[in-house]
């Protein structure tokens, strides 16, 4: 099961950044849940995954926001 990491209140490029480094402790393989409240989370975590060679595997739209699912690349 995949942790939830609540980014929520957090402008760009926070939510990114703050992606970025909790990424930097997972294994490869690990997935973790990225909750955002931020509007243009939606274009900038796809494209941090796509950047960093990690799996957007998931996203669903909440009532305040965006919770991104991604899995650690190698």
């Amino acid at each position: 099961m995949a942790d939830t990491y609540d980014l929520r209140g957090l402008k760009c490029p926070m939510p990114v950044l703050k992606t970025r480094k909790r990424m930097l402790g997972l294994a490869p393989g690990e997935r973790l849940w990225v909750h955002t409240s931020d509007p243009l989370a939606v274009i900038d975590i796809p494209h941090f995954c796509q950047e960093s060679g990690h799996a957007l595997i998931e996203i669903e739209k909440a009532e305040d926001g965006h919770r991104f699912l991604i899995e650690r690349g190698a």
